[in-house]
């Protein structure tokens, strides 16, 4: 993380007020800000006393740029469940309860309404006769995982043989067996749910909001500015601290493509979500403040001093005070990345040697 233009202008005026600061200089896009000494020579020799300058060590290392975030844990977007079957409902889940694979998210006139895996809805009935498509493989792919096997490989076909099985299944949830599937008898998803809430009552119409469900991993969601959205990638990782939980580290899974627009006078803002590589790390929080640290930029294998060791030089550019002997010199340099209160620097430095610093 780059140390701020106030802080280091702070510093350093602390650093040359007492030695006769005259001017400010500006580094790169307001990175950080420095009181020039005005008048250096080559060589100075170090202030007599007790108060000695600190110094520090030209250090190699890898820096890293990094921006912290604030996010919330919990298990991500919630996603209505609009129920579309005729009839009465007669059961309903639970806040908190997780749902898998083949069995009830609610019940209509007494019957179950299944839960299925898959990435896409069914959106026809399934017959045997039909024409070939995706959701008869979601169909046959959720049977076969259930144990109704028959039809082979899945496939976008539906045989004789996928309405046999599915005759099995329907006996097995006390449904009349028709080897017809109606997509509003089902409810399909990703993978397992977790009911957010229920919005429903027991004897409701089925044909309204039943409840919202979310995943059941928890996850960070960061709402991050639009202007931002360059520091957060699918895949990168970044270091997450939970406010009750502890220190961790996450993957970034997605990076919204859909604004969010903010409330008068604040920037729109995208979901980023982090998925946690240690879900263990979260405790038993189901909802917590998290700072998520991204990294926005590398550096290995870099000379890097303290911010403050800079010195702006009053005919431009900037240099280092090098320690030598019972003196100091100035000595010329670039700057590249800022980390961490560290800076990388280019020139005539060699790892070891130690300079004048304020921090």
């Amino acid at each position: 993380m780059s140390t701020g233009p106030q802080q280091v202008r702070r510093r350093r005026r602390l650093r040359w007020i007492g030695a006769g600061a005259v001017a400010v200089a500006l580094l790169g896009a307001g990175t950080a800000v420095i009181l020039a000494r005005a008048g250096a020579s080559p060589a100075t020799a170090l202030p007599e006393g007790p108060a000695a300058p600190a110094t520090a060590e030209v250090v190699r290392t890898d820096l890293a740029a990094q921006e912290t975030e604030d996010g919330t844990l919990g298990y991500g977007a919630e996603r209505s469940l609009t129920g579309k079957l005729p009839g009465t409902i007669t059961g309903l889940p639970a806040a908190n309860d997780v749902i898998e694979r083949g069995e009830a998210v609610y019940t209509v006139d007494a019957k179950p309404v299944p839960l299925l895996y898959g990435n896409i809805p069914l959106y026809r009935e399934l017959a045997a006769g039909m024409a070939k498509g995706p959701d008869v493989q979601v169909l046959e792919e959720n049977l076969r995982a259930l144990g109704y096997t028959g039809f082979g490989t899945p496939d976008t076909t539906f045989t004789d043989a996928t309405a046999t099985a599915l005759k099995r299944w329907q006996k097995a949830l006390g449904l009349e067996q028709t080897g017809r599937l109606s997509p509003d008898a089902v409810v399909v998803r990703p993978g397992a749910v977790r009911v957010a809430s229920v919005t429903a009552q027991i004897g409701d119409p089925a044909g309204g909001e039943i409840a919202k469900l979310t995943g059941t991993q928890r996850v960070v969601t960061v709402q991050l500015v639009v202007s931002k959205r360059g520091i957060a990638k699918q895949g990168d990782k970044v270091e997450l601290n939970i406010t009750g939980g502890g220190a961790t580290r996450g993957t970034v899974s997605s990076v919204g493509s859909t604004a969010t627009p903010g409330e008068e006078g604040e920037e729109a803002t995208i979901d980023v979500v982090v998925t946690l590589d240690d879900p263990a790390a979260a405790g038993q929080l189901d909802s917590a403040p998290v700072d998520v640290t991204f990294t926005t930029g590398n550096r290995p294998a870099v000379l890097a001093v303290p911010v403050g060791a800079l010195v702006a030089l009053a005919e431009g550019g900037l240099a280092v005070e090098v320690v030598e002997g019972d003196g100091t010199r100035l000595v010329a340099v670039q700057t590249g990345l800022f980390a961490r209160g560290m800076v990388e620097v280019r020139g005539d430095l060699r790892e070891g040697q130690r300079v004048v610093t304020t921090s």
